[in-house]
């Protein structure tokens, strides 16, 4: 057929009704209804925006679920059983795409109101709000469509089987930026202040959400442009109208400073209490009710939030199976690697670090966030041996010890912090002074992480020492740079980002195509659980179960082995997997879709 629309689902009318008075609690799939007596009220646009929320990842996510946004794959995890195509570079077309097709649902949800509210007639003032809010879920959607496709299509109004959208040509990823960035000032413009939102409306997007979910468009933007430029642009698509990089990196720093300086958001940091032990981003990802942290806090106690999806143990759970599924997703030597000594220096170089003798030795006088990331029990157990294949580093973010009963997890989910906040500020001030950053700078931002880390704060007398002491050609200034970005890397851990900010930096094929490598297990000339001093395997050591074998690497004892989890055979990601494929579907039914390069 030859009307068939080529966003799949784009013409499904929905329309979103909330039961519930806890609006956030019931996002189902928006209900067909008829219009002729709807979008009458105010009451009815808040009820419709309701609905939208239901596309902000979560636990249940419209985008491919929540296990394919927690960093799998990459550098940083030794586990393949999700998004193993991209990890390797083998991505292929394949015929449709849940992105594609749920995001242009989406999208079209969000139009239909625009259109309705021409109609309203009551004062516009009334949903100036709900406005905003559908300004910002079709920036966010369209936000998602550029990480993974670039350039695409730009749709205002809800089509039909005879729009000629259905068969226009993709817009360029500039344009797509523009169009993305002018959604969200109009969303900054008719948005209320956390202070002014309700308690039962808690979870709604604020101006201080917007501004820093732009703040994120506006680094992820600046960087790709610096560092990828226009090689993965399709055939025929237009660059960009003028440099803005720096205009977008100075446009972060002023959004970031608006949204740390209204002191409305804080760090979840309550390491004082001796209960906590000095485990707060341990139990921010777990929190729910007092019974869910040692010291009795409750989701109402968690500032640091600035946009998330909203759930309920009683009304909305989870639904996910958090503690099975994320223990699977074994960290990489390489994450293990990037957590510091307290004393803020890398382990390469550090006094503190204690080694690999035994499985206890390398947490001790680590980052808080390593035994909060990391199951230290299973590993320094019986249980915990190299026996399985894995790395060795059983995953514990997110995990819930206090819901022993399967799905029944519920903590919201972080769609964007306010330590995301400070970590966008410390990089856009360093990429747009070419790597000069003032302490005072890295005191008001990411030295706040590294506090409720328990790790030395980042100077740039540390950064000459670390420049220093390691011996590498890099100059200070991109020393600094690698410092801020290990501070992304650890602090953003599961959360999603490292895909996007491997590209956007324009090292994935570097990072992406080495081995994933788990414990060290030493050799004859440095004895461990492992191996003994003889170069012999313990009994809590089966070498045949590692296929790969073991690799080496550089430390303060010299080359050491570790064992492989996979090897970098296996890994050929290049620069045209930056972004995915179109749906061929999509380009069956528009020929006026160009294929992104390499597919």
């Amino acid at each position: 057929m030859k009307k068939i629309i080529y966003i799949a689902q784009l013409c499904t009318l929905a329309f979103g009704l909330s039961a519930c008075s806890d609006w956030f609690l019931d996002k189902e799939p928006q209900d067909e209804r008829t219009d002729v007596v709807y979008f009458k009220t105010a009451s009815q646009f808040k009820e419709y925006t309701a609905g939208f929320y239901g596309q902000l990842q979560g636990w249940g996510s419209p985008y491919g679920g929540y296990a394919a946004f927690m960093d799998v794959a990459t550098d940083l995890s030794a586990y393949f059983g999700i998004h193993g195509d991209v990890g390797h570079g083998t991505i292929l077309p394949s015929t449709t795409d849940v992105r594609w097709d749920n995001c242009y649902k989406q999208i079209r949800t969000v139009n239909l109101l625009f259109e309705r509210a021409r109609n309203y007639p009551g004062d516009p003032e009334e949903i100036k709000q709900y406005l905003a809010e559908a300004h910002f879920f079709r920036a966010y959607n369209y936000f998602f469509l550029l990480q993974f496709f670039g350039g695409v299509p730009i749709v205002e109004t809800p089509l039909d089987v005879n729009s000629p959208e259905l068969y226009g040509v993709r817009n360029s990823r500039y344009e797509v930026v523009d169009f993305i960035l002018k959604d969200l000032d109009d969303a900054i413009a008719g948005l209320p202040k956390e202070t002014l939102i309700s308690t039962a409306d808690k979870g709604r997007i604020s101006y201080h959400g917007a501004e820093a979910f732009k703040a994120r468009v506006l680094l992820y933007e600046a960087t790709w442009r610096k560092y990828v430029g226009t090689t993965t642009d399709f055939k025929g698509s237009a660059g960009p109208a003028s440099d803005q990089v720096n205009d977008f990196f100075d446009e972060a720093v002023r959004l970031c400073r608006e949204v740390i300086d209204d002191n409305l958001y804080s760090i979840w940091n309550y390491n004082h209490l001796s209960g906590m032990k000095d485990m707060s981003y341990r139990y921010l990802f777990c929190l729910e009710d007092a019974t869910t942290n040692p010291a009795g806090m409750t989701k109402e106690s968690n500032k640091e939030f600035i946009i998330k999806s909203v759930y309920d143990k009683d009304i909305k759970p989870g639904g996910v199976n958090l503690n099975e599924t994320v223990r699977k997703m074994d960290a990489s030597r390489k994450l293990m690697d990037l957590f510091l000594c307290t004393d803020g220096l890398p382990v390469e170089i550090s006094k503190e670090f204690e080694g690999y003798t035994t499985p206890e030795a390398e947490f001790q006088n680590r980052d808080n966030r390593m035994k909060s990331d990391i199951d230290i029990d299973a590993q320094t157990s019986a249980a915990k041996e190299l026996k399985s294949g894995t790395s060795g580093y059983g995953n514990m973010k997110f995990m819930c010890p206090a819901r022993v009963t399967a799905r029944t997890e519920s903590p919201d989910y972080p769609v964007l912090r306010l330590a995301e906040v400070y970590l966008i500020f410390a990089e856009a001030v360093c990429e747009r002074n070419n790597g000069v950053i003032t302490d005072e700078e890295l005191n008001y931002s990411i030295n706040k992480l590294r506090g409720r880390a328990g790790i030395a704060n980042l100077t740039n007398a540390l950064v000459d020492k670390i420049k220093s002491e390691t011996g590498t050609s890099k100059s200070r200034e991109e020393v600094m740079l690698d410092e801020i970005r290990r501070e992304r890397a650890v602090e953003l851990y599961m959360e999603g980002f490292r895909f996007d900010d491997l590209k956007r930096w324009g090292i994935a094929e570097n990072e992406l195509n080495e081995s994933r490598m788990g414990t060290v297990v030493g050799n004859a000339s440095y004895p461990t659980t492992f191996v003994d001093a003889s170069g012999n395997t313990t009994s809590k050591y089966a070498r045949n179960t590692y296929v790969w074998g073991e690799e080496q690497i550089d430390t303060q004892w010299g080359k050491l082995n570790c064992v492989v989890v996979d090897s970098k055979e296996n890994f050929t990601f290049s620069r045209n997997h930056y972004l995915w494929p179109l749906p061929q579907q999509q380009i069956n039914l528009n020929p006026n879709l160009v294929q992104n390069p390499g597919y």
